[in-house]
C-alpha cells in the first residue's frame, strides 16, 4: 500500500511507500528500506514488495531534499536525514517485534549510522554498496565546487541491465554531498559500536561507491555476525539490476535465519 502523503511536487514514482505485515510469522519483523543519496524509494520498491511478499512488514520514507528538485537536496541536512531514518523505524517497531534495516548506498550508511546510535534496537543489517567514503580524485575539489557551484555531474543510475532506469536527479547537489561526507564521516568512526548481524552486497564493478567501502565496513564493525555477498553481474543499484533477485531471495532467508523461532504471538498480536 502506499506511504504517508508525499510533499508536493515529489516525482511520480518516487513516493514513500509500506506493506502491511503478512498472516504467519514473518509479519512480526519489519524491515526498514531507505534509499541512497539522490534518488527516491523508487530503487528500493522491488526490493520492498519481495520482502512484503516473504510476510515482513516493510517500509520506505522518502528522505528530505530528495524526490522533488535537486535543488531543495541542497537545502536538508544529514540530521534531517537521520531523524526521518529513525521516525521511519520507530513506526515500524511499534508493530513489529524486532526490525531489520535495509540501505542502498547512503541509504547503507543512513542504516548503519541508526546501528550505531541504537545498537539495542535494530536486529540486523542489510546493506547494499554502502558509502562511506570515496576515492574520486574530483572529490578533493568537493569543498571548493560547493562555494562556486551548487551542482556537478550526476552519481545516478549506473544501472547494468538494459532498459532500466533509476529515478534520481539529473544533477549532483555539492551542498548536499558536503552533509553527506560529514554523515561518512561521523559513521566510520563509531563503526565499532555496531552490535547486530550485517549482511553486505557488493557489486564487482560499481562507478559510483568504491568496493573498499564495502570493506572497510565490514572490517570496522563490531558484529560477531558479518557476511559479504558478490555481486558479479549488477553496477551501483543492484536494487534494480541483474543481480536484484539474488539480493531479495538471499535477504529473506538471512533474516529467517536470524529471527528466534517458538515465540508465543500474542506480543505483536496486542500491538496491532
Amino acid at each position: 500500500m502506499p506511504g504517508p502523503p508525499p510533499a508536493a511536487g515529489v516525482m511520480a514514482g518516487g513516493e514513500p511507500f509500506s506493506f502491511p505485515a503478512g498472516p504467519g510469522p514473518e509479519g512480526r519483523t519489519g524491515v526498514l528500506l531507505v534509499h541512497g543519496f539522490t534518488g527516491t524509494p523508487m530503487s528500493m520498491r522491488p526490493w520492498g514488495e519481495a520482502l512484503a511478499a516473504e510476510g515482513f512488514a516493510v517500509r520506505c520514507p522518502l528522505l528530505p531534499g530528495h524526490g522533488t528538485r535537486w535543488q531543495d537536496c541542497n537545502t536538508s541536512t544529514h540530521d534531517q536525514w537521520t531523524a526521518t531514518v529513525e521516525g521511519a523505524f520507530d513506526e515500524l517497531a511499534a508493530v513489529c517485534d524486532r526490525v531489520f534495516v535495509a540501505g542502498l548506498s547512503m541509504g547503507g550508511t543512513l542504516a548503519t549510522r541508526l546501528a550505531e546510535v541504537r545498537p539495542d534496537d535494530v536486529a540486523g543489517l542489510l546493506l547494499v554498496n554502502p558509502a562511506l567514503l570515496t576515492q574520486r580524485l574530483d572529490a578533493k575539489l568537493l569543498p571548493l565546487l560547493a562555494r562556486l557551484t551548487p551542482s556537478w555531474t550526476p552519481v545516478a543510475s549506473d544501472i547494468k541491465k538494459p532498459g532500466v532506469t533509476e529515478l534520481a536527479y539529473h544533477r549532483l547537489p555539492t551542498r548536499a554531498m558536503m552533509q553527506l561526507r560529514g554523515l561518512w564521516a561521523a559513521t566510520r568512526a563509531d563503526l565499532g559500536r555496531v552490535t547486530a548481524p550485517v549482511i553486505v552486497f557488493h557489486s564487482a564493478e560499481d562507478h559510483v561507491v568504491e568496493q573498499v567501502n564495502s570493506t572497510i565496513l565490514l572490517a570496522g564493525v563490531g558484529s560477531a555476525d558479518t557476511t559479504g555477498v558478490l555481486l558479479e553481474n549488477s553496477y551501483h543499484v543492484a536494487t534494480l539490476d541483474n543481480d536484484a533477485p539474488l539480493v531479495f531471495a538471499r535477504s529473506a532467508e538471512w533474516i529467517r535465519e536470524r529471527v528466534p523461532a517458538g515465540e508465543p504471538d500474542a506480543s505483536s498480536a496486542d500491538r496491532r
